[in-house]
Formats: structure tokens, sequence, C-alpha cells
């Protein structure tokens, strides 16, 4: 196998053969599965994992898998109108190919579940978790349990963790391969598969903690946030990449930098739309290849504004927007609030909807 052709296939922009008929919608009410991402402020001289190169995939069956999850988390377009309906990949978010720390690495992610959640009160797997992606970040419809894709993306995660934390610990030889079942899970169990001298270093706790996960958490603004203020900064700052409009650019008619608002965006369940997750991805990420250039209050007020713009429904929507909103949106953001004349809502996008 050619690894290199398949990675350079995956930059610009392969796809898979997939049926083009959307999963049907699920009778039972969604979970809230798509809680914030925590959030700790960064320490001088941390230091983060490093996973292995690309091309240390393995050569077999399990590095098949890999690469077929890096692929689609690559280019998630590969499954619009299957279970994607906006124009976003999972890098837009997860910088770096879920690599980078302090952008929501894949590879601390994978080994923070299973977890508890509060608020749909179960234990959410791994694989719960990318399906919230699918449902809210990715405005469409969750893979299956057990899919070939939730497999693949999960191998991934796993794959990038794990051979971190073997080189940063001096574990030689491939990393372990999994069952399917074991991958879907995560990595956070007191039986997960661990070599000795990683499960001697760090405790399951701490290995669903490492330094680097999520988005640091930034101070609280000195003024409230404010939408109007953070429209000058976007300006300034963002317009350029995203557009004037906010609908982001496309080559080809394949988008290279993301919409942040309107019908192609992340709708109103994604983790994004919360203002301060929106601040603290925005002040350590952006503006792209030249992060940490805005203060502090400047991060603050243009989540305000890109988060104030009207989006995608939010798929638990139950008729009533400030039921809704009571359920699910006791946080920072404009679910049901009005600050451009317009309840946002109540006047919102589709959800799944299909690429014209």
């Amino acid at each position: 196998m050619n690894y290199h052709l398949i990675l350079l296939l995956a930059a610009a922009g392969s796809t898979l053969t997939q049926a083009q008929t959307p999963v049907p919608a699920n009778d039972q009410p969604l979970p809230d599965r798509q809680a914030q991402l925590p959030a700790t402020a960064k320490v001088a001289g941390e230091q983060y994992l490093t996973p292995r190169p690309m091309s240390a995939i393995p050569d077999n069956a399990f590095g098949d898998k890999v690469l077929l999850g890096y692929r689609l988390f690559a280019n998630t377009q590969q499954l619009r109108d299957k279970y994607v309906g906006n124009e976003l990949n999972c890098i837009n978010c997860h910088m770096d190919s879920g690599r980078k720390a302090n952008a929501a690495p894949m590879w601390a992610a994978y080994f923070a579940y299973p977890a508890y959640r509060k608020k749909n009160d179960k234990v959410n797997s791994f694989e719960e978790r990318v399906q919230g992606c699918f449902n809210y970040s990715m405005n469409g419809q969750a893979p299956a349990s057990g899919s070939p894709e939730l497999v693949a993306l999960s191998a991934y995660a796993y794959w990038l963790g794990m051979s971190g934390l073997m080189d940063e610990y001096g574990v030689q030889g491939e990393v372990p391969e999994l069952t399917d079942a074991q991958l879907l899970a995560g990595g956070k169990s007191e039986d997960f598969p661990v070599p000795d001298a990683i499960k001697a270093a760090l405790t399951v706790e701490q290995r669903a903690a490492l330094p680097g996960r999520g988005f640091p958490k930034i101070a609280e603004p000195e003024q409230a946030y404010d939408p109007a203020r953070g429209k000058l900064v976007y300006q300034a700052h963002c317009q350029t990449c995203h557009g004037a409009d906010g609908q982001g650019q496309q080559m080809g008619g394949v988008y290279n930098l993301p919409p942040l608002w309107g019908p192609q965006s992340f709708n109103w369940g994604a983790g994004m739309h919360r203002v301060n997750t929106a601040a603290y991805f925005i002040y350590e990420n952006m503006p792209l290849g030249k992060s940490i250039q805005l203060t502090n209050q400047q991060a603050w007020d243009v989540a305000a504004y890109i988060d104030s713009q009207k989006r995608p429904q939010d798929p638990r929507f139950n008729g009533d927007v400030q039921k809704t909103k009571a359920q699910y949106h006791q946080h920072d953001g404009y679910y049901g609030d009005a600050p451009n004349g317009i309840n946002l809502g109540q006047d919102a996008y589709p959800n799944f909807p299909k690429r014209q």
C-alpha cells in the first residue's frame, strides 16, 4: 500500500464510494452529547504528547483502519449527504488533523472516554462522543453504532494517543492492536490494555487529563463581551479568511476555509456555539497560522459576534424555543435571544440539508 499517495489523495479531497441516502432519523430525542470541552489554563513549560508521524502507521489491517480514520478526519466531506450536512471537516476545530495540543487533540480525547455525562445521565463511550459531533458540529446524522466510519475514527484517535504515550515512556514496538469493540469504547477504564511502563507512570485519571486537552481556559473579559465590538474585530482579523459574510471560501467547489455561520456551518447544538468555548478556541488558535494574536477582550467579543449569527436549528428542538433553551442552553450563548432583531432558534436554517 502506498501511504504517501493515499495521504496526498486525502489532502486533495479524494472521495469514498458511498450511498447517498441519509440514515433515517432516530425517533428518540437526541441526548446532549456535546457538552462543553474541559478547559484549564495553560501551565508555563508544560510538555505535550507528540504522536508518531503518519509514516509510522503499520501496513496491515489495523493500519488500514487508522489510515481510513485519518482520511475521514481530514476530509470529512467524503461523507457529505451520508452523515455530514454542512461544509465543515473535523480538522476545522481539531487543528493539525487532531494532533495539535490545545486544539482539542484526538490523542487526549480518546483517553477521556468512557465518561459519565450528567446531562444525559449515562456513561458515554468515545463512539457516542463522535456521534455527537456528526449530529451537531457537522449538522448531519450520526453513523450507526459499530459502523466502519466510527471504528476508523476511533482507531485513528487511539493510534495517535497510544503512539505518543509509548514514545514518551520508552515503549518500543508497534501500537498494540485492539478489537473494534475496544476501540469504540475509549481508553478510560481500569482494564483498558496499556503497556506496563505507561500504566506504572500514569493512572487512568491522569491519562484522561493529558496536558493540552481541549481548549485552554482564558480569563473572563474585563468588559462584558459585545457582538458590536466583535464585528470590528472580525473585520480586522477574520474576514480575510472567512469572508465578510462569514461563509468561508471555496476553491474549485471545495471549502478550504470554513463558514462560521449560516446554513453550511455548525448548528445550535454544537459546542462551538457557546461563547466561552469559541473564545477559548479563537484566542489560542486563530488567526490560522499566527495564533495568540488577539487580546483577551477581542477573543471574547469576536466569539460573541460569530455566535450571535443565524445558523441551523438545534436537532433537539422540541417545537418550543424557550423550552429547548431551558433544557439544553443554560450557558453563554444566544439561542432563543434576538441580538440582531431575529429570534435565534425560532428563525434557523434546517438540519442535515442536502448539498445543492
